[in-house]
């Protein structure tokens, strides 16, 4: 990297190092091999290059010095300590002795928490296992603001129905597959029913006017740490329905493949979308074909929770 500007250096350790990068040397660093990877280094070399530098993507094998054994342990040593410092600001939190006279900045702080949570299981890739200490004690945080109350959500959802978009044209990346299709119809009925769907490659696309990026690099609804785009998208709209809630358990587990939920549709579902995307090559058909699959599914779930709920029964 050329020595002026003196920021551009920071600039780039920085966002090396929100993709998750460690360094095996000063100018030298490395990811795991993947399409996700591949595609977050090139951005950063792109940057690179537009300031005057150069750069290289290399996909290797350590065959002397550093060992794979040694690499595998700096991704868990960094992680490590970011888990760390957000279990130490959790800990600090429970450990407030006017925790429900100040209930708003402990939700807060605990949004904020999360999300750094979030941001770092995204670039855990080898599982440190200090992500559950952490993890446990954010539970721990929400039980005990749950006992209290929750004050505040109702003017928090109305806030958020009134900003929801009208006759967008929602862009994604073409080759539509599990998420995308159920984002799709999760949009077209229950956010946005104007809705008009773009395929475009997947990497380089500016937002034109009038025109919302979902499941796609830097998209404006995308994956958050280790969230799919459906669980975005029900939370930035705050649809709280338990038949959604539960296609959310649904998609996170097709999409997000950490078997996290283990609902018993999950596999049913994978198969017709697969169906689906074997037999129709055009985008727009697999999501109309994908989207009376939901209709059903939301359908069969909403009479599945009302019968529980009549019932006094739980899932």
């Amino acid at each position: 990297m050329p020595p002026k500007p003196d920021y551009l250096r920071v600039k780039v350790r920085r966002r090396l190092q929100q993709i998750g990068a460690v360094a095996v040397k000063s100018t030298v660093y490395v990811l795991p091999t993947g399409d996700q990877s591949l595609e977050d280094f090139e951005w950063v070399l792109r940057e690179i290059i537009e300031a005057g530098g150069q750069g290289a993507i290399c996909e290797a094998g350590f065959v002397g010095g550093l060992s794979e054994v040694d690499v595998e342990a700096l991704f868990r040593a960094e992680r490590a300590s970011d888990y760390e410092s957000i279990a130490i600001e959790a800990g600090a939190l429970l450990g407030n002795p006017s925790f429900h006279e100040s209930r708003t900045e402990v939700e807060t702080a605990l949004a904020r928490l999360r999300k750094r949570h979030d941001q770092v299981r995204s670039i855990d890739y080898l599982g440190a296992p200090e992500a559950s200490v952490a993890e446990s004690l954010l539970r721990e945080i929400q039980a005990r603001l749950d006992a209290g109350g929750s004050a505040g959500t109702a003017n928090k959802k109305e806030k958020r129905v009134s900003d929801r978009p009208v006759g967008k044209t929602w862009v994604t990346r073409k080759g539509v597959y599990i998420d995308r299709i159920a984002s799709a119809w999760l949009i077209r009925r229950f956010i946005d029913p104007k809705a008009k769907f773009k395929f475009v490659p997947g990497r380089g696309r500016k937002p034109a006017k009038n025109e919302l990026r979902f499941d796609m690099f830097e998209g404006e609804y995308t994956h958050e740490g280790q969230r799919c785009t459906f669980e975005v998208l029900l939370e930035r709209f705050a649809l709280r329905d338990p038949a959604l809630l539960a296609i959310a358990e649904v998609i996170h587990d097709l999409d997000i493949k950490d078997e996290k939920f283990q609902r018993p549709e999950t596999t049913g579902i994978e198969q017709v979308i697969a169906g689906i995307a074997m037999t129709n090559k055009e985008d727009s058909v697999r999501i109309e074909r994908g989207s009376a699959v939901f209709d059903d599914l939301y359908a069969y779930l909403s009479r599945k929770t009302a019968t529980r709920k009549a019932k006094g029964g739980k899932r």
